[in-house]
């Protein structure tokens, strides 16, 4: 039998000899020219053959990849195969007849290590560790040890609804044992389909919503730091007609057609500083998606856009923390480990006018105050002592109490707060008496996460939220004090539910109660009067939808429907909604969107000298009687190409929203004093290109819209929107490279509609006549804008940011509202409100 294998061994020897030999005389003059340079192994056991009396058996596959130098020629046959052993890594072993077999040298290590859950340092107990030959479970503390035969052994780590960890030996220390982390299978329903649509960090989703990861964010122009409220207005169908982040129009619609939410809580208040910058800390947010159309079914409210923002969830093990300031606010943030399982998490910023006053404060403060009871006092008053600050801290604590369990408490408190005193000769007296608004929000909620198995899980959330806007605005001249105020206070509970009944087939079921109440007070003491209207409506709804994914992973459909029960009004809502998306060609894809959707809240303006003319609106509840429900119906479509780095996006929609106020509309000039209620029609198209070239990047977006309203009551039953900005574009380019981001940009959209007083007095009387409403327009507006931010370290513990912007940079005169009042002669005279000039900023971060 020996004998039968070691001629068929010769044999194959030969032909093996054969085709090197072959090769050999190609290239080389003969075997005789043997040298020290580095040769494939199975060319110097040729070599060795020839030398000596001895051959080598082999399996090809083993000796593939390994080079080495010849051994050399004055060393012994037994001195070579030493040699060989050391350099190879194989063994050799002398059978009958002269010859070599060569094997996989022998292998036997043990190797340790513990599985735990990333993010948490939660112990996975009973975990699978699997080699080619062995296998163990973890111990109760997520222990395990295994032994390895081969060094290419694959290691496998399993446990149920975790993600498998495969491993080599070679990741595995000698000194110590390796801590393996694993995820939990969280897959997430709403992939991203596209990614940096205007900079790294803007990516779009399966489901057509605009997802904003401020872990991996770029730069956008004349921002420094990552406000989502500004952020989303870079992108077309989003503007803000008033340049503030509590005016954010989303296709036409008003701020209080948007539903906001902050970890799940539902938002009342959007601005600090009256609503120029956002009250959401940069620091909390990790990621916010902005949807248009098509929202989920476990979403109510918003007939325009639903802004979601989220807070990072996962569990640190280590102190961080970080200090700034820009020359508006300062601000800290503090993660904090409280054991194995648990974060909390610390945040605050206020207002630094209290110790200096900047430029860009001054800015922001001159813009805020433009017509307002601050530089309007009654008579031939005066203002003075002005003080305004604002402040927000969140409170968050996330707790793992078990790989499948998982904890979140949020709280956040908010304060805006205005203080001045009207002066003016009263009687000859001088007199001085204090006004005040007041601004605040408290709100607080609970997530409680449920990995039941790896097909279904859970999520109950319970929130409250309260919101005040308070004024207290004093007329010495008519010696009298009148007290407003506007209070919301919100409770919900929500249960969702995802079952997986396959890979790419998942269906959401859940049930949520809202129980709104809104207060109003008007309170004036001379002549006595007391006006207060307390309203509440309780809401209950049951949601489902089915979210599907085929095989090839190219078709996304999302279709769902929600039922709405209010007790109050005894009404009933059942509204679908749709989101469908195909990739073809892999470069194109295209998407069908549509939603129903209705809210009971609104903001109405009653009188523009409200809460001293600063934040005018006061949120009201539908009685479906002068205050009806809102109720909004939209589709659209969309097509995108991707190649190269080059993003091509055009979408189209119509939208109809009913059930809104004259009131709600923001109308200064016609219909400032009208009641009716009617809705709008709105339709249009958004186009993005954006472009990557190694570290630039550069995008325009443009945006069509024809938004009309309907109001069968008021005498122009048709007329443009106030919010109908027909043509809109903006442009920009941003450098990131290592650790230097810089981006210029442009705004430009064509001029708001208005209503054009007519220049002579009407019947003699002294009144401010219209002409035909809305069918004027004002001056085009303009900005540009810059931002640079770098990123260096001081030592080896401290990472640090410092940025500038300048917002406006060409200091445009930008009208972004007008309004009508009576001269001398009784004649209308116009007064504009414009938006921020020239204003610089910088900021600094420090991070521990």
């Amino acid at each position: 039998m020996i004998t039968r294998k070691i001629l068929l061994l010769r044999q194959v020897n030969r032909h093996r000899l054969f085709s090197l030999l072959l090769v050999y005389f190609i290239g080389f003059v003969g075997f005789s020219q043997e040298s020290n340079t580095t040769k494939p192994l199975s060319e110097v056991f040729l070599l060795l053959e020839n030398r000596f009396e001895y051959q080598f058996t082999y399996a090809d596959s083993l000796v593939r990849d390994i080079q080495i130098e010849v051994p050399d020629k004055d060393l012994s046959f037994k001195e070579v195969l030493q040699y060989l052993q050391a350099n190879t890594g194989l063994s050799y072993e002398i059978i009958t007849n002269n010859f070599v077999v060569v094997k996989q040298k022998e292998y036997n290590r043990t190797i340790c290590g513990y599985v735990k859950e990333s993010g948490s340092e939660f112990v996975l107990s009973y975990a699978t560790v699997q080699g080619d030959t062995n296998s163990v479970i973890t111990n109760s503390k997520g222990y395990f040890e295994l032994d390895i035969r081969d060094p290419n052994e694959k290691i496998v780590v399993k446990y149920l609804g975790y993600r498998q960890v495969t491993l080599l030996p070679n990741q595995f220390s000698e000194e110590e044992c390796l801590t393996i982390y694993t995820q939990q299978i969280t897959e997430s329903l709403n992939e991203i389909v596209l990614r940096n649509l205007i900079t790294r960090g803007i990516s779009k989703t399966s489901d057509g919503g605009i997802q904003l990861d401020y872990s991996d964010f770029g730069i956008l122009p004349g921002l420094i730091e990552t406000d989502v409220l500004q952020t989303i207005q870079t992108l077309p169908g989003i503007q803000s007609i008033d340049e503030t982040v509590s005016n954010i129009n989303v296709r036409g619609g008003t701020h209080d057609q948007n539903l906001i939410l902050w970890d799940g809580i539902k938002m009342y208040q959007s601005g600090h500083f009256f609503g120029l910058i956002s009250v959401f800390n940069p620091n909390t947010i990790k990621e916010a998606t902005i949807i248009k159309n098509g929202s989920s079914a476990q979403y109510t409210d918003g007939v325009s856009g639903t802004i979601l923002m989220n807070t990072a969830q996962s569990i640190s093990d280590s102190l961080q923390l970080s200090v700034g300031t820009n020359l508006i606010n300062s601000n800290v943030f503090a993660e904090i480990p409280t054991g194995k399982n648990g974060t909390l998490q610390i945040t605050g910023r206020k207002a630094i006018s209290e110790f200096i006053e900047t430029p860009t404060y001054s800015s922001y403060f001159d813009r805020i105050k433009q017509n307002t009871e601050i530089v309007n006092t009654p008579g031939n008053g005066s203002s003075s002592n002005l003080n305004f600050d604002f402040y927000d801290t969140n409170v968050r604590w996330n707790y793992a109490a078990s790989p499948k369990d998982k904890l979140r408490v949020n709280f956040l408190l908010l304060s805006n707060e205005l203080v001045f005193l009207e002066n003016a000769v009263v009687s000859g007296n001088f007199t001085s008496r204090q006004s005040s608004i007041l601004q605040n929000s408290i709100a607080g909620g609970l997530n409680y996460d449920r990995q039941w198995t790896d097909r279904f899980s859970t999520n109950l959330q319970v929130y409250n939220t309260d919101y005040q806007l308070k004024a207290e605005n004093v007329n010495l001249v008519e010696d009298q004090r009148f007290l407003q105020e506007n209070k919301v206070s919100e409770t919900g509970i929500t249960l969702n539910t995802i079952q997986t009944f396959k890979p790419g087939f998942k269906l959401r079921l859940g049930y949520q109660f809202i129980e709104t109440g809104i207060t109003n007070l008007n309170d004036i003491d001379n002549p006595q009067f007391v006006d207060e209207k307390v309203r509440v409506t309780r809401a209950h709804a049951l949601f489902s939808e089915a979210i599907l994914k085929s095989k090839d992973k190219n078709t996304n459909l999302m279709v769902g429907a929600r039922y709405t029960y209010n007790d109050k009004l005894k009404r009933h809502f059942v509204e679908p909604r749709l989101s469908v998306s195909r990739k073809f060609n892999d470069f194109f894809s295209f998407e069908i969107l549509g939603e129903f959707k209705h809210q009971y809240t609104s903001q109405v303006i009653n009188f523009q000298n409200d809460f001293l003319g600063v934040e005018k609106r006061r949120w009201v509840l539908s009685n479906d009687q002068d205050i009806p429900v809102i109720q909004g119906k939209q589709v659209s479509t969309g097509l995108t190409y991707n190649q190269n780095d080059l993003l091509v996006s055009i979408e189209g929609y119509y939208k109809n929203v009913d059930g809104i106020t004259a009131r709600s509309q923001g109308f200064q000039t016609k219909y400032e004093f009208e009641n009716g209620i009617g809705a709008y029609d709105a339709y249009g198209a958004e186009l993005l290109i954006s472009k990557k070239v190694m570290d630039f990047n550069g995008w325009f977006g443009y945006t069509f819209t024809n938004n009309n309203y309907t109001f069968d009551n008021l005498e122009d039953v048709v007329f443009p929107n106030n919010t109908n900005i027909t043509h809109a574009m903006t442009a920009g380019a941003s450098y990131d490279f290592n650790k230097l981001k810089v981006s210029l940009g442009l705004n430009w959209h064509s001029g708001l509609p208005t209503s054009r007083a007519l220049s002579v007095p009407v019947d003699d009387r002294p009144s401010i006549q219209y002409g035909e409403g809305n069918a004027a327009n004002l001056a085009p507006y303009f900005r540009a804008d810059f931002s640079a931010v770098y990123k260096f370290n001081i030592g080896k513990k401290i990472a640090a940011k410092a940025g500038v912007s300048i917002w406006n940079l060409t200091n445009n005169n930008n009208v972004i509202g007008d309004y009508y009042s009576l001269n001398d002669q009784d004649l209308p005279i116009q007064n504009e409100r414009t938006a921020l000039g020239f204003t610089p900023n910088a900021v600094l971060r420090l991070a521990f």
